[in-house]
């Protein structure tokens, strides 16, 4: 089992950069692929990005691809999130979340953080 803590967010404006940080618990983390979901007030919980066991496949929704960038580093276990050239449609409450095996696009991932808010301003 592990245990995801997020933080990072906060307010910035619309142009400007945050960078996330998902700190997993336990000594297994290199096991764990993990993604990054986002949730907007009023919206489902939707996909970011994700990144595999080793950290060699990366995958984005297109609404970030270039902006955005997922990398981890396992002897720290801890998945960051680094985000660049923010917009608006960014806010939202961001997730992190881990899964036992291949990474996935999709929410099947059995463990979930308690979310960090993003808010970016006109």
């Amino acid at each position: 089992q592990v245990q995801l803590v997020e933080s990072g967010g906060g307010l910035v404006q619309a142009g400007g950069s945050l960078r996330l940080s998902c700190a997993a618990s336990g000594r297994t983390f290199s096991t764990y692929a993990v993604g990054w979901f986002r949730q907007a007030p009023g919206k489902e919980r939707e996909f970011v990005a994700a990144i595999s066991r080793g950290g060699g496949s990366t995958y984005y929704a297109d609404s970030v691809k270039g902006r955005f960038t997922i990398s981890r580093d396992n002897a720290k276990n801890t998945v960051y999130l680094q985000m660049n050239s923010l917009k608006p449609e960014d806010t939202a409450v961001y997730y992190c979340a881990a899964r036992v095996g291949i990474v996935t696009t999709s929410r099947d991932f059995a463990y979930w953080g308690q979310g960090t808010q993003v808010t970016v301003s006109s």
